[in-house]
Parts: structure tokens; sequence; C-alpha cells
């Protein structure tokens, strides 16, 4: 951009709007799409145990307990390890930290190949998390150096379609290597699962590596107008915040109700990994032994529950409701779960009631996203949503241990469903006991 054209804009507001759509999409297309498909490798690495197991159990016959306390145990090393990767993120940069996070998680994804002892799959399982644990703050973090906050609630919800699509493809992908590799130069198909979902982490990390920029001042593929307008957005941006002040984040730390939120939030994840854990011996239980098509019945009710998160997402925001929408949510979730332990054997409808309570499933967590955003002050929003983000996610470490405890001793997968029932119920409970009717936003405090 030349000049003239940018004393034009600056003098133009509609050509200055103009402008900076274009330059944020641009941004966009330089961004967006690989650090999605980054998303979808790493949240495969992280699952695809519960496709794994189905083969382990044959040549690795531990009990359920153990792949329990190795899918939660994942969780730990998450915990334990996200905010010091996010502080490590400010002093380096995005790219090496992308380059560390991806190229030792994708080693260690495929080194789980090599696991044959308990204690190799906790350790492994344990360093899987801590590796991967800054890679999805990072990027939350990583988006603040490009997008004012006005623009940071799309591009994140556009990130976090990796979830969705990273469970619609692994059904498939899992249960075909499973399959069709299983024996190949003399290894099992889980071991082959392992290797080729961990590999291209690796390939991924050095591609963000080189592709990437830390900030838009470093970005070659910006021009010097384009970065001029980005540094502006932001600046503006920035001003807005420190007007606000630094009060209240004390007070944030000290509210009952944010702590509430978090144990909404810690169920609600509790019972998703379950099931995401869980859905592949759950179907294979119904007599279905094709490992292929036990990926393609598990892939069905998670792209029913694509559309269940865009249509009672989009239908929260229109009505700036969101309670009630979370309470439909684990309606559908409990109501569906149930039918499917009714129906436990009965393939087809099975499938359409696990749909059903996927569809429900999918919006709990950009829902209570949305609750806690609105509820916290903007001055707190960060903090806050990093307690109940980072303590939603012990969650998941404690749940797949009961979980696994339970289909133990009713050698049933079925009647791990009235568990999952139980815990999304007692979420659901919670947030209509901490979140009032029509409460005001308090973003403006």
């Amino acid at each position: 951009m030349n000049p003239s054209v940018t004393r034009n804009v600056s003098q133009s507001p509609a050509l200055m709007d103009s402008a900076t759509e274009a330059t944020y999409s641009k941004i966009n297309r330089h961004l967006v799409p690989l650090l999605i498909i980054a998303y979808v490798i790493a949240f495969l690495d992280r699952t695809n145990i519960g496709y794994a197991q189905l083969q382990m159990k044959h040549t690795l016959p531990w009990g359920e307990a153990v792949y329990g306390l190795g899918a939660g145990i994942f969780f730990v090393g998450y915990f334990l390890f996200e905010i010091p990767s996010n502080l490590v993120l400010e002093k380096i940069g995005a790219r090496k930290t992308l380059l560390r996070i991806m190229v030792l998680w994708g080693i260690t994804a495929s080194a789980m190949m090599f696991v044959s002892t308990p204690t190799e799959f906790y350790v492994a399982r344990f360093l899987l998390g801590a590796f991967e644990a800054g890679f999805f703050p990072g990027i939350i973090l990583y988006f603040t150096y490009w997008y004012p906050s006005h623009r940071r609630g799309k591009v994140i919800a556009y990130f976090m379609t990796a979830t969705v699509i990273s469970g619609i493809i692994a059904g498939p992908l899992c249960g075909a290597i499973l399959k069709y590799f299983d024996g190949l130069s003399g290894m099992y198909g889980w071991q082959w699962l392992y290797l080729v979902q961990g590999l291209p982490a690796v390939l991924i990390g050095i591609v963000a590596f080189v592709a990437l920029a830390d900030k838009p001042d470093n970005a070659t593929w910006l021009t010097d107008a384009e970065k001029t307008i980005v540094r502006e957005s932001l600046a503006h941006d920035e001003k807005d915040i420190e007007s606000e002040g630094d009060a209240g984040v004390g007070m944030m730390f000290r509210d009952f109700r944010v702590w509430m939120l978090a144990l909404v939030y810690c169920l609600a994840l509790s019972g998703s990994y379950i099931l995401i854990f869980w859905l592949p011996t759950l179907v294979h239980g119904w007599h279905v032994k094709d490992v292929l098509l036990v990926g393609v019945l598990v892939a069905i009710p998670n792209a029913v529950g694509a559309a269940g998160m865009v249509l009672i997402c989009s239908s929260s925001d229109r009505r700036r409701e969101r309670r009630w929408h979370y309470l439909l949510s684990i309606a559908l979730a409990c109501g569906g779960l149930l039918a499917t332990a009714a129906l436990s054997g009965n393939i087809t409808g099975s499938v359409i009631a696990l749909s059903v309570a996927v569809f429900g499933v999918a919006s709990l967590t950009p829902l209570t996203m949305a609750i806690a955003s609105e509820y916290l002050s903007a001055r707190s929003a960060a903090a806050g949503l990093a307690v109940i983000s980072s303590f939603g996610n012990l969650g998941p470490a404690v749940s797949p241990s009961i979980n696994a405890m339970i289909i133990e001793r009713s050698h049933n997968p079925a009647y791990s469903l009235f568990f999952v029932v139980t815990v999304y119920a007692l979420s659901g409970l919670l947030l209509m006991m901490t979140v009032r009717a029509h409460q005001p936003s308090q973003n403006a405090g």
C-alpha cells in the first residue's frame, strides 16, 4: 500500500474499515488453518487411547483400571505444566514454544508404541500431558498478540472446531489403522496407530516454526501499512483494558461463584472425556467386532454433535440466554445416554440415542465459557477463565479411573453411562444454582 493510499485510508472511516477487514482476513488465512490442523493432531494423540485399547487389551492384558488411570493421568501433567509453558512462551516467543511442544509431544505419542508395562504406560501418558499442556493456552495467548479483544471470540471459535473435526475423523482413521496395519512389519495395529498419529505433530511443529511469525511486526507477509493497522488496533484495545485498572482480580479469587463455575466445568469435562475414551469400548460391546466399523459408528454421533454445537450456541447467542440452553443440553445428554443404556445391543437405536446425547454434550464447553466470561468483569476475566479452565481439567484426571472401576465390577460398559448421567445432572443442577436467571453481565465493571 503506497503512502497516498495510506493517507486516504486514514482520512476515510469506510476505507479504514475495509483495509482493517482485509488485513485480518489475511491474518486469518495465514494463522488459523495451520493451527486448526495442529489442534486436530493434538486431540487425536490425546484421545486415541480409546481406540488403541481395543487391541492393546489382547496383547497387554491389563485391567480396566490400568487403562482408566492411564487415560486420566494425562490431565495431571497437563494441569501442572499449563501455566509454566505460557510463561516460557512470553519469554522466547510462540514459534520456538510451538516447535518445542509439538516435537516433544509427537515423539512421546509415537513412543507409546513401545510401552509394555503399566508403569511405562503411565509415564508416557503423563509426559504426553506435560508436553502438550502449553499448546491450547499458548495459542490463546498467541491470538492476543494479533487480535484485539472484539475479534478474539470468533477466531477462538474457529480454532476450537478442531475438537469436532478430530471427533469425526478419529473413528474411521483409527479403525482403519487398527484393521489394515495389524501385523504389518511384525507390529500390532495399536503400535502403528501411535506411530502414524504421533509423527505428524513433529512435522507440523517444524512447519509452524517456519511459517508463523511471533508477532505482527515479525510477519514478512504483512505490508508496513497492514502492520500499522494491527498495531493501532491492539494499542486501542490495550488502552481500553488498562483504563479499567487492576482492582477486582484479587476479589475474583475469593469469589465463591467462580469456584462453583469451575466445579460445573469440572463435572462437564469429567463426563465428556469418559465418553471420548470409552465410546469405542461401548460400541465394541454391541457385538461389533470390526474395528473399522466401530470407528465409523462412533463418528456418526460426533458429526451430529457438531450440528448441535452450532445450533444450540447460535440460539443461545441470539436469545442472549445461557442457563436454560445449558439445562437443555444436559437434558439431551442424559436422556440420550439413558436411552443408549436401555437399547444396548440394538445398534441402530443405540447410535440414534448416542447422537441425541452428543448433540447436547458438544455445547457444554462453549456454553460454560460464555457463561463464565459474562459473569466475570473485564478486568478479572483472564485470571477467572484460567482458574475455571485449569481446575476444570482436573475432572478428567479422576473420572476415567472411577469409570474403569465401574466397568470392572459390572463387566458391562453400558453401566458406566449411569455414572456419566449422574455427573452431567450434577453439573446442570450446580449451574442452575450458581447462575441466576437473566443475570446481567458485569463486563463493564
